[in-house]
């Protein structure tokens, strides 16, 4: 199986300015992701910046990069530029790795793409975890997913879906364990180079403004995204 991993790195965080060079045990916090994607057996690795702070780093440890407009409002839309400037072919996939991700195994990473190479029909692919916390399900920052039988996402939510309506109804928010298995969703996605270069041109919808999910967008517009339980404790900090 062939795949690349794109890891999105920009200096601007909202939440932390500079996160991806903060030192952590002795080496910029974007080593460690792309020491992890390495992990993960890709045949390439690009770093994707807009910061020349970041593209430094990187290349002093020996990756390759990328750099990209300051005006891009996601790390996909990051990514549709890099594949761009790579003529990456349309059937190519490429795993979206989170710059601010330093535990996340590489057998995830390989995981997420083996789905999309099972499956020539899904646009995307990504993971999730059984929650084990009954404050997780309430906690708007752990986002929940839904999957049907066939392993595809059928929403994605801040909020607890599904509603275990009769158990709340008796027990209340907090009594654990639920009736219903609940699954966070972990931010690492794989897709085809065509979906994303498409995905890019696609105007934000009404779901997606709400929950502040990426993701909704892709399946408003109809894409199958395939969704699978990681193989390995992931660490994951996305929302």
């Amino acid at each position: 199986m062939r795949f690349k991993v794109v890891i999105p790195a920009r200096y601007a965080s909202t939440r932390l300015p500079g996160k991806a060079l903060l030192d952590l045990a002795g080496r910029p916090l974007i080593q460690h992701v792309y020491e992890r994607a390495v992990e993960s057996g890709a045949q390439a690795i690009v770093i994707a910046t807009d910061d020349a702070r970041i593209r430094n780093a990187a290349l002093s440890f020996g990756a390759t990069v990328v750099m990209t407009s300051r005006k891009h409002a996601s790390g996909t839309d990051r990514m549709s530029e890099v594949l761009s400037v790579l003529a990456e072919p349309e059937d190519s996939i490429v795993v979206n790795l989170q710059g601010d991700e330093p535990l996340m195994p590489g057998a995830a990473i390989r995981q997420v793409a083996a789905l999309l190479n099972a499956d020539p029909d899904a646009s995307m692919a990504t993971l999730c975890e059984r929650i084990s916390e009954a404050r997780d399900v309430f906690d708007p920052n752990v986002v929940k997913v839904v999957v049907d039988d066939a392993g595809r996402a059928l929403y994605f939510s801040r909020a607890p879906v599904p509603w275990d309506r009769q158990h709340f109804a008796t027990h209340g928010s907090q009594r654990w364990p639920l009736a219903q298995p609940y699954y966070r969703h972990i931010g690492l996605y794989g897709y085809r180079a065509g979906f994303v270069k498409r995905f890019s041109q696609l105007s934000p919808c009404a779901i997606e403004r709400a929950e502040a999910l990426e993701q909704l967008r892709a399946l408003h517009y109809g894409a199958r995204i395939l969704v699978a339980e990681s193989c390995a404790p992931t660490g994951s900090n996305a929302k």
